[in-house]
């Protein structure tokens, strides 16, 4: 993990505490190896942090194919756009816009180069990271009725946290 720990290092005593965060959730328990290193890669895409995507991705070569790379940037992606369509569909709460149909494309949340819970898994980090009450509700359904715990569910959004903490925690630290 020699990329993550390069990062690692700029963080001060300040913002000690993310960089411990950051290898404690990758090392985890609950989840796969690949599962934690892709919804963490998915978090990073997710807040456009690129120095910490490419460590992830540097360091991640014997954990992670070319799929879950792919798949964590799809997730990040497609998660960007509904997060912003359905929170604001939800903070609306008008009659008027509940029937009508969001229209954007997300072929891949069906057919996913990985498998659907690896998708699910990175899907429930993103609505986490983005706030989007109706994206979380709906994602830990679908977990749920993928038979993952309640447990591995709150680690998927433990991960999505520790990986925002050390974004945050990189960036004040390089300004």
């Amino acid at each position: 993990m020699e990329n993550l720990e390069k990062l690692r290092g700029v963080l001060s005593e300040a913002t000690k505490d993310m960089r411990l965060n950051l290898s404690s959730v990758l090392s985890g328990e609950g989840l796969t190896e690949p599962q934690r290193w892709t919804i963490g890669l998915c978090a990073a895409f997710f807040l456009r942090c690129r120095p910490l995507s490419d460590a992830l991705i540097a360091d991640a070569a014997e954990r992670l194919d070319a799929a879950h790379i792919e798949d964590a940037k799809a997730a990040a992606a497609i998660m960007a756009m509904n997060t912003v369509y359905y929170r604001s569909k939800h903070q609306l709460n008008l009659p008027a816009y509940e029937n009508l149909r969001a229209s954007l494309r997300m072929n891949r949340m069906v057919k996913p180069a990985t498998d659907k819970a690896v998708f699910e898994l990175c899907s429930m980090a993103c609505a986490a990271l983005g706030g989007c009450e109706a994206c979380l509700k709906s994602h830990e359904a679908s977990l749920r009725k993928e038979g993952f715990s309640e447990a591995q569910v709150h680690e998927t959004i433990r991960i999505a946290a520790a990986i925002h903490g050390f974004v945050v925690g990189y960036d004040a630290e390089k300004s």
